[in-house]
């Protein structure tokens, strides 16, 4: 898709895009590219996100100062799994990152969260990538268990579901 944006944005003012069962074929007269069809099912990307109705464990926090502790949090992860843990309590989060040469980052931040005590990694570069995505001041995250898919959200609700799957810590 990149390639064809690439492609029209350059061609002049005709082109012809033929379109078959199998393949797309872009002609502008100097490029002639030809696209094949992958044969092979998606997966069922319903399957991923959390339901709603069953998960109790919900948490609201404040989008930018999340952000923040993460992007500081990220400085001290390991270079190759960029990991992060997420220790949930009532009222509060601990993000914890550490690597290889024994350092550590540990930072709590207030959230709206009442459920039990969790933990649960995440790859912090996925989190961030959110939360810059998010046009809330606040983000809500939806979890089951620690093994479980994240779905991450503007709290009511929004245009787009964001699901980041977890790190095995």
């Amino acid at each position: 898709v990149l390639e064809l944006s690439r492609i029209i944005a350059g061609a002049g003012d005709s082109l012809e895009l033929v379109v078959g069962a199998n393949a797309v074929q872009l002609d502008t007269g100097d490029i002639l590219f030809t696209t094949k069809l992958i044969d092979g099912k998606f997966p069922d990307y319903q399957r991923v996100i959390p339901d709603q109705e069953r998960v109790e464990k919900i948490i609201l926090a404040d989008r930018e100062l999340l952000r923040q502790s993460l992007q500081r949090a990220a400085i001290l992860s390991n270079e190759k799994y960029r990991a992060v843990r997420l220790c949930l309590a009532p009222g509060q989060m601990t993000v914890i990152a550490s690597n290889p040469e024994q350092e550590e980052a540990e930072e709590n931040i207030a959230i709206e969260y009442s459920g039990p005590a969790m933990e649960i990694g995440f790859n912090v570069g996925y989190l961030i990538d959110v939360l810059n995505a998010v046009g809330e001041d606040r983000v809500q995250m939806t979890l089951g268990d620690p093994n479980s898919s994240a779905l991450m959200e503007e709290p009511g609700g929004g245009d787009a579901l964001y699901v980041v799957m977890p790190m095995r810590l």
